[in-house]
């Protein structure tokens, strides 16, 4: 049985890298029915991308997104900085699917501000190459830390997270995170939202946030290489979904619901697009 959902958003999928967790979005994408469903950047990581390597749960999202947007679901397709090449096809629409650069929705009668957030990073916007460097080197850990948590597995033990380990730690990246939503509040109240929602820095969040001018509520997605995370709104009220506290509670693969296109035309549409 599906769950109904007024609105989902996701984000930082990297579909196209090592480190994504497809076939647990897969799960939760086949478990939900939204009436819209906001893709909020960095859902095909194309700094990252090679044809080599896009296995087929991979391309099985991308099915399901577009099985979304040919059914009664509003898909929206927000660009981030790893997928900045689709914004040359700002605007487009295929059926219910549109590419745009942000969105501003109503929910409730409440201002809605959704964008990824990497207009915010300073490493992206100025030092390109850099911050590529960067993903490629947290491409890498993500790797390495997925074989430290097989062994972890086999032995009985949690899973460890390097990169989250790291975050949490090191005062520079904490600064950051704060700073990050600190600033996409402080925008938001200035334009009178009363909500705004970003993806980029993977890190979930919902919170309050009040200056002399007002208050809003930041919300952050968060991810699907660590954090396997979701953002949904639904009777009133916003919950972050994450995956590892409901998978014993999802299904295995579906059977798909589209099935005009087989995996190798697929890829070729996403390497097009690239």
């Amino acid at each position: 049985m599906k769950r109904n959902v007024e609105l989902v958003v996701i984000s930082d999928v990297h579909l196209g890298t090592y480190g994504c967790k497809a076939k647990e979005l897969l799960r939760y994408l086949n478990s939900i029915q939204p009436k819209t469903l906001v893709l909020n950047g960095d859902i095909i990581d194309i700094w990252q991308f090679k044809k080599s390597y896009f296995p087929k749960p991979h391309l099985k999202v991308i099915r399901k997104i577009l099985s979304f947007a040919t059914k009664n679901t509003d898909v929206y397709y927000i660009t981030g900085n790893h997928d900045e090449m689709f914004r040359k096809f700002t605007d487009f629409e295929l059926g219910k699917l549109k590419v745009c650069n942000k969105i501003c929705l109503t929910i409730d009668e409440k201002k809605t501000w959704i964008f990824h957030g990497d207009v915010f990073d300073a490493s992206v916007q100025h030092s390109k190459w850099i911050a590529k460097l960067g993903g490629k080197g947290y491409d890498l850990l993500i790797i390495i830390n997925n074989i430290v948590n097989w062994f972890l597995e086999k032995m009985g033990k949690e899973k460890y997270s390097f990169s989250k380990k790291i975050k949490n730690n090191v005062k520079k990246a904490v600064k950051y995170i704060g700073d990050f939503e600190l600033t996409a509040s402080e925008l938001a109240i200035d334009n009178q939202y009363d909500y705004v929602i970003c993806g980029h820095i993977h890190q979930p969040q919902i919170r309050e946030v009040v200056n002399k001018k007002g208050s809003c509520t930041y919300l952050n997605s968060g991810d699907w290489i660590e954090n396997l995370s979701a953002l949904e709104y639904h009777d009133k009220e916003w919950k972050i979904f994450y995956y590892d506290d409901h998978k014993h509670l999802l299904k295995d693969d579906e059977a798909e619901e589209i099935q005009e296109m087989d995996n190798s035309e697929l890829l070729k549409i996403v390497t097009n697009f690239t």
